[in-house]
């Protein structure tokens, strides 16, 4: 057994904030499932939304992420993030993040849903500029340990110990660990816990997602008892690049914020038939018209045209894209870009208080993988790294001033009455069935019907995947295989829970507006 003070599960922005802001004092590990670089933070290409310009106010930020919030956010937790940008973007600046300057000012964009340029940016590779600061960092700090090839399989809580639950709820005390090189199971106690698994968007066959956002915070929370909140509203984003040999490459939604347009294949711009705002709607609308244009035309695609900005101010502000569209034979400055949606961020997640506290004591749920309040039913762009920041600094405040655990002898993995797998194809299979099924099923469009027959195929998968755990030896993609499908059936379960098309849940058999906004919580317990 290996104790710590803090494990952190996860190597994205929020995980890193979190494991440099924490005391010195604190003896801290980073389990990362493959390198620290692959995580969604580090692909993350526009930018971090903070009111940093003159012409800009919090009223106005928190104004536009209310909107698109499709009046589901909590007015109270948007305002505190707003008002709390600027200082965690010049920690981020103190840091040396390399943000891009003009005139000797921050250069600030501006995205979809947003009513001023208000986006700090490191070019159109954000994510990745951060990212490396950051870890260099981690890496360097004596008090950090990082794993790399390690997979959390479990929380420890004390109900798996057999212990009493107290009034204060089901307690963590740290997690199983597979170690993919050598296939062992470790056992890490720690007096708190936090998840910054990301994402899941490999749920669906379509994703801007690494592979490794499998929906595992989710999942293992769920399991240790912790509810979870509006997992229906998966953010989908407008413009993937439609390539064969472009695997999950985003086009940033600042090319539509520079004055890049919409067009069908003969040209024609769709995008002020469908919005007002046209290419700066929000993404779910943004994202459903595509969807629209796609379907009712015989479409594989639609355009993304920049051609008409000079060719200098292109490759000068999208160097990244540019440079990857010419590796695949694209060249932006005189083509149009192929695009189609891809499913890109999930707003819900495990529910958490203000300081990142899941239901569960001493567990923190952090960036992606929480529900704090913020996006609502639609996410504003480029307020998802800002979550990241703050609540990453308010565990660790919360972590530092909190009392640990009490120092428990664990138990080591229990293996005694399992046996290698005989049949891993089936792992295979079951992914690939489940990606395909919930792109049909659970995608920008959804009806009754649909979210039945994917729940049904759920239930399915549960119980050979369930089945396949409790005999064999576990693995890596069997580890992320049960993750995904639970995570599957509590986005299904959500979306069926909800009688209304809101933000990013559109639903043709209940397309109005209920009267009242009301967040879809599923409770484990009950």
């Amino acid at each position: 057994m290996h104790r710590y003070d803090v494990l952190i599960i996860g190597s994205g922005l929020a995980a890193a904030t979190l494991a440099l802001t924490l005391p010195a004092s604190m003896k801290v590990l980073v389990v990362t499932k493959k390198s620290p670089e692959d995580s969604s933070s580090y692909w993350a290409q526009g930018g971090i939304a903070a009111v940093m310009g003159s012409d800009d106010s919090f009223d106005d930020h928190v104004r536009d992420t209310l909107v698109a919030g499709a009046g589901l956010c909590n007015e109270a937790v948007v305002r505190r993030v707003v008002e709390a940008a600027p200082a965690a973007l010049h920690w981020l600046i103190d840091q040396g993040a390399p943000f891009d300057l003009e005139g000797g000012e921050y250069h600030l964009t501006r995205e979809g849903g947003h009513s001023r340029r208000r986006v700090l940016h490191a070019a159109d590779a954000t994510g990745r500029a951060v990212q490396d600061i950051l870890l260099a960092q981690v890496l360097a700090r004596a008090n950090v340990t990082v794993l790399s090839q390690h997979i959390a399989i479990d929380l420890i809580t004390d109900r798996q110990l057999g212990r009493e639950v107290d009034a204060g709820g089901n307690s963590v005390h740290g997690a199983y660990v597979l170690d993919t090189a050598s296939g062992k199971v470790e056992t890490f106690s720690a007096g708190f816990t936090a998840l910054a698994t990301g994402g899941s968007g490999k749920v669906f066959l379509y994703t801007t997602n690494p592979d490794t956002a499998t929906g595992d915070g989710v999942a293992m929370a769920w399991r240790a008892g912790c509810r979870v909140a509006n997992l229906e509203f998966v953010q989908f984003h407008p413009t993937c690049l439609y390539h064969p040999h472009a695997k999950s490459f985003l086009i940033t939604e600042a090319m539509r914020g520079e004055g890049a347009l919409l067009r069908l294949p003969d040209g024609a711009r769709f995008m002020p038939e469908h919005d007002e705002r046209a290419e700066l709607a929000p993404r779910d609308v943004v994202a459903r018209a595509i969807d629209l244009e796609m379907k009712k035309r015989g479409l594989d695609c639609v355009y993304l045209d920049i051609t008409h900005k000079p060719a200098k101010f292109i490759v000068s502000h999208f160097p990244n894209i540019h440079a990857r569209c010419r590796e695949l034979g694209i060249d932006i400055t005189r083509e149009w870009i192929p695009v189609a949606p891809a499913a890109h961020y999930s707003c819900g997640g495990v529910l958490v208080d203000a300081a990142g506290r899941a239901d569960a004591s001493h567990l923190y749920a952090i960036g992606e993988t929480s529900c704090t309040g913020l996006h609502g039913a639609n996410r504003l762009a480029s307020n998802s790294l800002l979550e990241c920041l703050v609540y990453a600094r308010a565990a660790a405040t919360d972590i530092a001033a909190a009392s640990p655990s009490s120092e428990l002898k664990l138990p080591s993995w229990d293996e005694s009455r399992v046996t290698d797998a005989d049949e891993e194809i089936v792992i295979a299979h079951n992914w690939h069935e489940l990606r395909r099924f919930m792109w049909d099923y659970v995608g920008i469009v959804r009806t009754t019907k649909r979210l039945e027959r994917a729940s049904h195929r759920i239930k399915l998968l549960n119980d050979e995947i369930d089945e396949y755990y409790r005999n064999f030896r576990v693995g890596n993609d069997l580890v992320e295989l049960r993750n995904l499908v639970l995570t599957s059936e509590l986005i299904v379960n959500s979306a069926r829970a909800r009688h209304e098309s809101r933000g990013l849940h559109a639903s043709r058999d209940y397309p109005g507006l209920l009267p009242e906004a009301r967040d879809t919580i599923l409770n484990p317990n009950v």
